[in-house]
């Protein structure tokens, strides 16, 4: 999902990295790039892993015999993994730090890469711009890492990812659904299905099951997710021959949405369109029911209404919502009833997709590492990773796009009671 909000910026700016220099030069930038920073007060700090090898100092594996990769050089390899444990971010961090760590658990538990067992490193990006640049440095310069997972959200991935695409590190966004994203450069990859690939699937099942001739529109207009989702929401209603009563906007952090909905309710829409984040998505969902927009308007939200935290705030207002999305637990794929069993064992809670989305990331970038035959050369990582094509993952059969997109397959979900189940 992500996708992207901004809580407050941090201004601490430290010594200027080599990397960052290069990267705002690039960006035609003219301020310095933020070193890495400590948390703010009261913020959870950054968790790190215990020191290991240093990625880049284990000599590369030729491929075997036939031109098949041999195993990558044993020893211990650094990822980092970059979530919103805090601030807006942190209702999708929580679950996607959970999904890669039980990941990583299995994998060098099994022995998956022969001979080499993952580190990862956690920090925190404080669903902040700033924040994830400074995470992005340190991971990169002072920790050295592999490749790097994350950041969560779209608007800290844009300003983060470029600093990777300059060192030549690979990332794999889990949770990046933004246009844009991986044209930042070549060494940008993401496993999240973008708004542009689920969302006209999601009108189309709507428009297939109920009619919806008009619908209203809103979004949050200061988010690089949320105005992305709006446009592919626009574009496929407008495809779809509905019209759009009314297109009305909110900002981050908003918690009064009654002016909007008052608006939107005057145009009797058959449908409420809304191009939102998980905190302000369940506001808009419970005011409007209160305001009383009748339960036989669904409200079809994209990926940022895809959180058991929708369900949970909004309560029985979240009944009936259409939600697009890139998993659900009720997929018969033996991987991710698995996933889903080990999960729920080990955390004592059911998983999102946002566990999921990071739980087949960290096991992408293994199978990259195995198949590239290597823990040191990027190089060769970013052609392997880019080489995955049907790969078994709990999402699915994944494969990445000549634009290094994921592509497996989307559902459409629909709130049912207290979970998500599919909409058909």
């Amino acid at each position: 999902m992500i996708q992207p909000t901004i809580s407050r910026r941090r201004a601490l700016l430290g010594l200027l990295g080599a990397t960052g220099t290069a990267i705002l030069a690039a960006c035609g930038g003219a301020s310095p790039t933020a070193a890495p920073t400590k948390p703010a007060a009261g913020q959870a700090a950054p968790t790190t892993a215990p020191a290991a090898t240093t990625a880049g100092t284990t000599p590369a594996a030729k491929p075997g015999p036939g031109g098949s990769p041999a195993a990558a050089a044993g020893g211990s390899v650094k990822i980092g993994t970059v979530f919103s444990m805090t601030q807006a971010g942190a209702v999708y961090g929580a679950t996607q730090k959970n999904g890669s760590s039980l990941a990583a658990e299995e994998i060098n538990e099994s022995n998956y890469v022969p001979g080499v067992k993952l580190e990862l490193l956690l920090e925190d990006d404080a669903s902040d711009k700033t924040q994830g640049i400074n995470v992005f440095n340190k991971l990169i310069n002072q920790d050295k890492v592999f490749a790097i997972i994350g950041p969560t959200l779209s608007n800290t991935a844009q300003a983060a990812d470029p600093i990777a695409q300059q060192a030549k590190v690979p990332v794999l966004g889990v949770s990046n659904t933004a246009g844009g994203i991986t044209s930042i450069g070549d060494y940008i990859f993401r496993d999240s299905l973008t708004e542009q690939q689920v969302i006209p699937q999601t009108i189309k099942a709507v428009k297939a099951k109920v009619s919806m001739t008009k619908a209203a529109l809103l979004y949050g207009n200061d988010d690089a997710f949320t105005k992305s989702g709006y446009d592919e929401f626009k574009k496929a209603l407008q495809a779809s021959g509905v019209q759009i009563t009314t297109e009305q906007t909110f900002a981050k952090g908003d918690k009064d949405f009654s002016a909007q909905l008052t608006v939107i309710k005057g145009g009797s829409p058959d449908a409420v369109v809304v191009s939102a984040l998980a905190e302000e998505a369940a506001g808009i969902v419970s005011q409007g029911r209160r305001l009383g927009i009748d339960a036989k308007v669904p409200f079809i939200g994209g990926n940022g209404f895809n959180s058991p935290a929708l369900i949970k705030n909004a309560g029985a207002a979240a009944e009936g919502t259409i939600v697009g999305a890139a998993w659900n637990a009720a997929s018969p794929n033996p991987k991710s009833q698995d996933f889903i069993k080990k999960y729920q064992a080990k955390f004592g809670s059911a998983p999102d997709q946002f566990a999921a989305q990071a739980h087949a990331g960290v096991y992408i970038v293994a199978e990259a590492i195995k198949r590239a035959g290597t823990s040191s050369d990027r190089a060769r990582l970013r052609d392997a990773l880019a080489g995955i094509k049907d790969f078994d993952t709990v999402l699915g059969k994944f494969s990445f796009t000549a634009e290094r997109d994921g592509d497996h397959p989307a559902v459409v979900q629909v709130v049912k009671g207290d979970k998500f189940e599919v909409y058909a």
